[in-house]
């Protein structure tokens, strides 16, 4: 454990922050103002502190969190390189740091370089977070969403040096005119396809889902992604091929991680995956899915959740090993669309910490 005179800053975990003797009467005088106990974090007490304020939608803005940095260091907020870290915290993953230093490592290889990747999803979370890394490594990126607001937010803060490579649309995927509009932004060819956009369900049992929800996920999740996809297919076996990565869930592996309607349209899209692989497998088109576990920024939650299917969850909840981040999932997902897996076809990727062993 580190003394008072030990600088902690956002990249250090929760958990470290909680045992630092100043940061943690900070940290806990925060969550006793937010109404939190830090015992309902479970998994996320491995996450960066930092990952807190994409985490909470709005509630702790990046100011805050520079007031929480400063309370604990006199002040100040010290440079990462300069910050030391408990001993015990220092075996922790810092998963926002090592993404960090991925994407430097990877963005001078130039991976997709010269290649067209259509990214849905894109305004937020794992869709902006594979915008931006495909953008790193050379992709010019057609970038896909329905959050006009969001997307515009995207497109200011890339880089000048990224910003001519990336192109957006608005739009639902349900829609044949935003289908159309996707592929007229990616012209002639669509080299890669990541499938990222997704909405949870309300974690209700088959006897408690409404026909709303029922058809709203299955729309959204299986529907839209059909639609896209079957348009992109068509024109990669046009062009002589492209590779097709599936955003999944461990949702699609298993049956205890949410709700009826979000776990059969996941495990249709593990389906999906499989037979696209095996169709298309001579003609150069490699298909495969990510299932990710837990994630930081992840999916927007229905407001309302069922009483019967959410208490039943929440028994299954405590084998969750760890929360991932948005960069973290974008790597597998690079991973899946690069070259690097040019011999990985109708895999499905358990992103997950973990999980899918327990």
């Amino acid at each position: 454990m580190s003394d008072a005179s030990t600088p902690i800053t956002a990249s250090a975990t929760i958990a470290t922050w909680l045992e630092h003797p100043r940061g943690g009467p900070v940290l806990r005088a925060f969550f006793e103002h937010s109404g939190t106990s830090p015992d309902s974090l479970g998994p996320a007490l491995d996450m960066p502190l930092r990952q807190l304020v994409p985490l909470s939608r709005g509630q702790l803005p990046q100011s805050a969190l520079d007031d929480m940095v400063r309370a604990a260091n006199d002040g100040e907020i010290p440079a990462e390189a300069d910050a030391g870290v408990a001993a015990d915290g220092a075996d922790r993953a810092d998963r926002a740091d090592r993404a960090d230093r991925a994407d430097r490592a990877d963005a001078s290889s130039g991976r997709f370089a010269g290649r067209t990747v259509v990214v849905t999803g894109a305004a937020g979370g794992i869709g902006r977070a594979t915008a931006e890394r495909l953008l790193a490594e050379g992709a010019r990126v057609v970038a896909t969403d329905i959050s006009a607001e969001r997307l515009e937010a995207l497109a200011a803060e890339i880089s000048d040096a990224h910003a001519d490579r990336l192109v957006t649309v608005v739009g639902d995927l349900g829609s044949a005119q935003t289908i159309d509009a996707i592929l007229a932004a990616a012209g002639e060819r669509v080299d890669a396809l990541a499938n990222v956009a997704g909405i949870n369900d309300d974690f209700s049992a088959i006897h408690e889902v409404s026909d709303e929800m029922w058809a709203k996920v299955l729309a959204v999740n299986v529907g839209g992604l059909v639609a896209l996809t079957r348009a992109v297919t068509t024109r990669m076996l046009e062009t002589g091929g492209g590779s097709i990565v599936h955003v999944a869930s461990e949702a699609g592996l298993r049956g205890s991680a949410s709700g009826v309607a979000y776990t059969a349209s996941k495990h249709a899209v593990i389906g999906i995956t499989r037979s696209m692989a095996f169709m298309y497998a001579k003609k150069g088109i490699r298909t495969n899915a990510v299932a990710p576990g837990a994630v930081a920024t992840g999916i927007p939650m229905q407001p309302e959740i069922a009483p019967f299917g959410s208490a039943r969850l929440e028994e299954a909840r405590g084998n969750i090993p760890s929360l991932a981040t948005a960069e973290q999932l974008a790597s597998s997902i690079l991973y899946l669309l690069s070259e690097d897996a040019s011999n990985v076809n109708g895999a499905v990727l358990a992103s997950d910490g973990g999980w899918s062993a327990v």
